[in-house]
């Protein structure tokens, strides 16, 4: 009984030292967004330099999150995951001193390196310590719950230290949390490495790379040499990957109607995530005339619908299966956003939170049917990579959300930003009759068939 006793102790320590990790990555995002307003005056930014603030940050996380977690099973998970938290406390460091707006995005992007090795690394050491489904659910219950708590300290710590200190103690914050988790798991989380790791996929990431990197800098700066590099990596990516017996993306996963309706899913309602994150700050400071401290805690009621409609959503899901929760969402999305089209300077307080509490109940209600949806039916050895690629989906939505409402606001028409993101809401409104169809259903069982012909055959 002891031992058993000490080894639930082992796991759930080595849990929260992965929370960790997590913590500081959600906290970034939402602190990083209060404060954008401060860092374009103090860094004389315009929009396109603030949109490279959020996105560098995700197009590289992006870019790197399955790569991140391939090495951390060939080189050993806790290995990778500490010079993850080294990488990103450094890259915080550098953040906070940076003189220039270029070398900021610059350290921005770096901090994404350090994070493509902490959030799947993270995972894949959960789901090694928690052996047990029952436990491990759970285990991913905390997981998610984290994410969502620091999701909703984000704008109150960050508006506090950019009024009490300014938009550089942000990025202070990573490093005492950083360094802790370094020193807690070289004590405490044991090493492992998988079996057989999956072979590396050069060709393929430098091509995911590509895409993701022009598709944003098109968007962002209006270039059109960079919408034919992004169609040429991606026209890349479907003549070479078929051929690679293990790609960093298989494109078999996109026959399952339900997983390539919940990629679909990802990026619509992080879209609209994204962007409103990116739209409301600059509205609430720059419009309102709210401190970063006021625009934080105005905005709280989205994290804490968030956090409240996270776990209600997985229930949902486990009882009546993923097509109640989207299809609140996508109307959740749809309303939230619509009411903020008008919104001006003399828009009252009760309306704002009104539509705050709403759009928070859309998105928090999002990610347990998504992740269900992405690997329904999926044979267990491809289901990790499955969901490795819905989020890698929720950071190629996040990226495009800033950076289409971003290009719309620059050429100054506010209330098309806030339409654009109420149709990624009925994007995720349509989709979940999609995803969720009998026709669907059949095709995610042939998807499996086909990819693990051994099991069917059993």
């Amino acid at each position: 009984m002891n031992a058993e006793a000490s080894g639930r102790r082992h796991r759930i320590r080595v849990l929260l030292i992965c929370c960790l990790s997590l913590f500081i990555v959600g906290i970034d995002i939402t602190a990083v967004n209060v404060a954008l307003p401060s860092i374009g005056r103090d860094l004389d930014a315009g929009v396109s330099g603030l949109q490279w603030t959020v996105d560098a940050y995700t197009v590289v996380l992006a870019s790197l999150l399955m790569l991140g977690g391939s090495t951390g099973d060939r080189l050993g998970r806790r290995r990778v995951f500490v010079v993850g938290l080294v990488v990103f406390s450094v890259a915080s460091l550098l953040c906070s001193v940076a003189p220039s707006v270029g070398l900021l995005v610059a350290f921005r992007a770096l901090q994404a390196v350090g994070g493509a090795m902490l959030n799947p690394v993270a995972m894949s050491i959960i789901a090694n310590t928690f052996t047990d489904p029952r436990e491990r659910a759970q285990a991913v219950g905390v997981w998610g719950a984290g994410f969502g708590i620091s999701m909703a300290l984000g704008p109150i710590v960050g508006g506090t230290l950019v009024d009490a200190i300014g938009w550089r103690a942000i990025f202070w914050l990573n490093l005492p949390v950083g360094l802790a988790a370094i020193a807690l798991t070289l004590r405490y989380v044991p090493e492992s490495r998988a079996p057989r790791p999956r072979r590396l996929d050069p060709v393929g990431q430098l091509l995911v790379i590509v895409l993701l990197a022009s598709l944003t800098f098109g968007i962002i700066e209006g270039v059109d040499a960079a919408f034919v590099a992004s169609a040429a990596a991606l026209l890349g990516l479907l003549r070479y990957e078929p051929r690679r017996e293990e790609p960093l993306v298989d494109l078999r996963f996109f026959r399952s109607i339900p997983f390539a309706s919940s990629i679909a899913i990802c990026v619509a309602a992080f879209s609209a995530f994204g962007g409103f994150l990116f739209l409301n700050t600059l509205y609430l400071q720059q419009q309102r005339g709210l401190s970063p401290l006021q625009a934080g805690l105005v905005t709280v009621p989205v994290a804490v619908m968030i956090v409240a409609a996270s776990p209600l959503s997985g229930r949902i899901v486990g009882r009546r299966g993923p097509r109640l929760p989207l299809v609140i969402a996508g109307i959740g999305l749809i309303v939230g956003c619509a009411m903020l089209t008008g919104i001006d300077a003399a828009t009252s307080l009760g309306w704002l939170i009104a539509a705050y509490v709403v759009l928070g109940l859309g998105f928090g209600l999002v990610n347990a049917p998504i992740t269900n949806a992405a690997v329904s039916g999926m044979p267990r050895a491809q289901a990790g990579v499955a969901a490795a690629v819905a989020t890698t989906s929720r950071q190629v939505g996040q990226t495009l959300g800033v950076a289409v409402v971003g290009a719309i606001v620059a050429s100054g028409d506010g209330s098309s930003a806030w339409w654009t993101l109420a149709a990624c809401g009925a994007v995720v409104l349509v989709l979940a009759f999609v995803a969720t169809a009998a026709r669907a259903r059949e095709s995610a069982r042939r998807t499996a068939a086909a990819l693990n012909p051994e099991a069917l055959a059993a």
